[in-house]
């Protein structure tokens, strides 16, 4: 049997099954019109209907009804938004390829999202996914430096993912977290080089899938590393455009993707910042985003590194996005004075071959017909987007089984562990009042808590109004940070300085003067914690963990093993004056990457 995609009642090449993906791929292409070629050049944002039906028209953040997109614009490659459920979420991918056979060779859709197996929403960088397996987020797997773990976490985010259709993730994060400002720390495994190349390394072969288990896309970002961003700032924003290499360390974020090239990842996704004052080997690099640099994506990417899989760019380096009465400016750094088709074509000089977040299709036709870019450099990059496809087999069979979606997601097993993980990755960074582990066997105590939910309370104790009625007050609060909400999603990204303001160490006071108090920092990115250490009897850090979860890591039933994957800062001043490239780069941390105390682990009554 086989699929009649362009139904001519012929087995072709392309849809013979027993030919090899680079085989497939050529005969294919050779039949492709320029627009089906120019289709898989897009991947741009979708959205579900209600109960997996397809949307009509524009989403809340999508431009284009998805008939649109997949018949009239010829696109193949989507990054799904929110998904209802997982039944829904199976039925709508269904729908969707149902769709694509209607395409004149009935090129199956392939689906991408960002990371979905944390706790934290963020429309441009990751998704909180409920009927999915819930995991420490990778700053608490980079805590634990368990290349094993990190294997078996990317494994389950692959059968998650297949369950529902989605064959792509716009991930592992390659970026080294060594800015203490930068929002997208969470993200990230760490801040060493050798740490980050050990997980993203772990984490490809888990999203590879053993022989005959469907596998899935990854794509590797943001080359070349993310993270030193100046001042902290994050580029997808105007002032935030810079990354600079103030301690030359430029190579220590190459680390990771070379790890990643060596071990055959799919795609690569370049940063949207622009590299200032950077030389390599007497050359200095074009002052241009990442994914307009040719001295970058070709130079270093293609010719040095040696990649020639995909490299798709980062969202919206073409066209502002408007969402609702809020704008976000393409992130077209150093060359925001080019047109849209200017862009166009100067990404593609660069080197990419899939532009990330875009569907004007008709403008990358248009510099074609003007002779601007050549039809052979487009089948150049329809080549390796098609090859990943074949090798995904989606070709031979695209579509979930609907009905089986919910036993595979989310299962007993997996959530057990992912809770676990969490536990393990929580840091212990300091005991000084001797409190931990919180023994609960001895009877029900009395707990004043904020940010902690009631069910976990009612397990550990009796909730009390009154700390002065407490025999403990356990506290869960997040890093600081300044509140911005300007330009579309700025509001879902942590920026600013990393102290807390005053009036929480005269709180904090008042509540140990009135029982001990255990308190937990949910550590999304740095924190300076060095004003409110003294005011607690113990302090915990954690990644995206759970109240229950934190909760089985303070009363020892799955005693802590963090250990701090980057450096706490004692001071502002110290992250002010610290390289932004720079491992480790604060002068006398607070607590430095590496810190973690371990506690005993308990039998305990309430598992």
């Amino acid at each position: 049997m086989f699929r009649d995609l362009n139904r001519n009642g012929v087995m072709d090449p392309f849809e013979d099954p027993r030919r090899s993906p680079q085989e497939r791929t050529e005969d294919l292409l050779a039949r492709l019109s320029l627009e089906e070629k120019v289709g898989l050049m897009f991947h741009t944002v979708i959205e579900t209907g209600p109960d997996g039906t397809l949307l009509d028209g524009p989403g809340a953040i999508s431009k284009s009804g998805t008939e649109e997109v997949v018949i009239g614009k010829h696109m193949t490659h989507f990054n799904v938004h929110g998904l209802e459920s997982a039944e829904a979420a199976a039925r709508w991918h269904n729908r969707l390829q149902q769709l694509a056979e209607r395409t004149p060779h009935g090129i199956p859709v392939t689906l991408s999202t960002d990371p979905r197996h944390g706790g934290a929403q963020n429309a441009g960088t990751s998704w909180a996914t409920s009927f999915f397996s819930l995991w420490p987020e990778p700053l608490g797997l980079g805590a634990l430096d368990d290349p094993g773990l990190v294997r078996e976490w990317a494994e389950t985010v692959r059968r998650e993912y297949t369950a529902v259709g989605i064959r792509a993730g716009l991930h592992p994060v390659a970026d080294l977290a060594t800015e203490p400002r930068w929002a997208r720390q969470r993200e990230c495994f760490g801040q060493e080089p050798q740490l980050v190349a050990r997980l993203v390394g772990a984490a490809l072969e888990g999203l590879r899938g053993a022989d005959g288990a469907p596998s899935v896309q990854s794509t590797v970002k943001h080359f070349p590393g993310a993270g030193p961003q100046k001042d902290g700032e994050d580029a997808h924003f105007p002032y935030g455009r810079d990354q600079i290499y103030p301690g030359g360390r430029f190579e220590d974020h190459l680390l990771p993707f070379r790890v990643a090239i060596e071990q055959g990842t799919d795609a690569i996704m370049p940063y949207y910042g622009r590299p200032v004052g950077l030389e390599r080997d007497g050359e200095e690099i074009e002052a241009v985003g990442f994914g307009f640099n040719r001295q970058i994506l070709t130079g270093l990417l293609r010719e040095e590194l040696g990649f020639d899989g995909v490299i798709v760019s980062d969202w919206e380096l073409v066209n502002d996005n408007h969402v609702g009465d809020q704008v976000l400016p393409a992130r077209a750094w150093g060359v925001e004075e080019l047109s849209p088709s200017q862009r166009l074509q100067r990404i593609l000089e660069a080197g990419a071959d899939q532009f990330g977040g875009e569907e004007c299709t008709e403008l990358l036709l248009e510099l074609v017909r003007e002779g601007l870019v050549s039809e052979q450099r487009v089948t150049d990059s329809a080549r390796r987007l098609l090859l990943v496809k074949f090798r995904l087999g989606l070709f031979d069979d695209p579509y979930v089984d609907e009905a089986a979606a919910a036993d595979q997601v989310g299962t007993g097993p997996s959530r057990r562990r992912g809770h676990e993980a969490q536990s393990r990755s929580v840091v212990v960074l300091h005991d000084d009042g001797g409190v931990l582990p919180l023994l609960t066997g001895g009877g029900r105590p009395r707990i004043y808590a904020e940010g902690v939910p009631e069910e976990v309370l009612a397990s550990l104790g009796e909730q009390v109004a009154d700390p002065a009625q407490a025999d403990v007050a356990l506290l869960r609060i997040g890093a600081p940070f300044q509140p911005r909400d300007d330009l579309f999603l700025e509001a879902w990204f942590h920026q600013g300085d990393l102290e807390h303001p005053p009036g929480l160490a005269h709180r904090l006071a008042r509540l140990r003067a009135a029982c001990p108090l255990i308190l937990d920092v949910d550590l999304d990115r740095a924190a300076v914690l060095t004003g409110i250490v003294e005011h607690c009897d113990a302090l915990t850090g954690s990644f995206g963990v759970s109240g229950a979860a934190w909760a089985d890591a303070i009363t020892g039933v799955l005693p802590p093993r963090g250990r701090l994957p980057i450096d706490l800062p004692r001071s502002m001043d110290a992250v002010r004056s610290a390289p932004e490239d720079v491992p480790g780069g604060t002068e006398d941390p607070l607590y430095p990457a590496g810190h973690g105390l371990e506690i005993d682990q308990v039998i305990s009554s309430r598992r």
